[in-house]
């Protein structure tokens, strides 16, 4: 096979794959929830991560941009500001006292400031941001290693996944699932791209894009990258978390991989 035709099929496997995952998203709202449909489901949604990763690799990057390419706006996504008693207390101080909790399955449980954050290493990166509502902006990041950080805390064996809890609600729910949330495995977790973004083109983070702390997992959606991050805990399932699918979108129907 040449050089040529391998790339041609690269991309023909990738925008297949991102067909069938906005198939998958686009039949949320429209069918209905049979035990058959969420198996047919998750099986797509197994498929296309296997592939993808079996395509790409583990530590094949993003495609990242020069300066020139950052967008001129950066469309807000998802809540854009949390307006709570305690975030509104955090951000008049300009976060000194916030501090991010790492727990769960570690041996050394954190909380970190965001200097200390700071001081930890960290990437830097311009990329692409996907929305699933179809738009697309490009911004400048800087922010610690999600490895870095797990590497302090030292992950626990049973550890599988990392949940993120965030400070915004989407709604007020009678079954307290209305607190935004995601989670991710541990392969995207230590992924070179995968950082908690305090700066975005090269300012601290505003509150509308998810200050004081937010993920950015470059090879997903946007639904995927919970801003206004408070703790981070290791798990070894999230199935007992609100309503077992993995985050509060996959709650909603959405897939809990979305890779891109």
């Amino acid at each position: 096979m040449t050089h040529g035709s391998g790339v041609d099929r690269r991309r023909w496997l990738q925008r297949a794959l991102a067909t069938i995952g906005g198939l998958a998203l686009g039949a949320c709202d429209r069918i209905s929830q049979s035990d058959r449909v969420n198996s047919t489901l998750d099986y797509a949604e197994g498929w296309t991560k296997g592939v993808q990763r079996l395509l790409l690799g583990r530590n094949t990057l993003a495609p990242e941009y020069s300066v020139r390419d950052i967008s001129t706006s950066f469309r807000a996504n998802g809540t854009t500001n949390p307006d709570t008693e305690e975030y509104n207390r955090l951000a008049q101080a300009s976060f000194a006292d916030w501090r991010l909790v790492v727990g769960g399955l570690v041996e050394q449980p954190l909380e970190l400031s965001l200097e200390e954050l700071r001081r930890m290493a960290s990437r830097t990166q311009i990329t692409r941001h996907d929305c699933v509502e179809g738009w697309s902006c490009i911004a400048k990041w800087r922010g610690a290693r999600l490895s870095a950080v797990l590497q302090q805390a030292r992950l626990k064996p049973g550890a599988r996944y990392l949940a993120f809890y965030c400070a915004d609600s989407l709604e007020l729910t009678l079954d307290g699932t209305g607190q935004y949330y995601e989670t991710i495995d541990l392969v995207d977790a230590m992924h070179p791209q995968t950082i908690l973004a305090y700066d975005m083109n090269d300012r601290p983070l505003a509150v509308r894009h998810g200050a004081p702390l937010r993920l950015r997992l470059e090879r997903q959606l946007g639904y995927k990258m919970a801003k206004y991050l408070m703790r981070i805990e290791a798990i070894d399932s999230y199935r007992g978390i609100a309503r077992g699918k993995g985050g509060y979108w996959e709650d909603r129907g959405y897939q809990w991989y979305a890779g891109i």
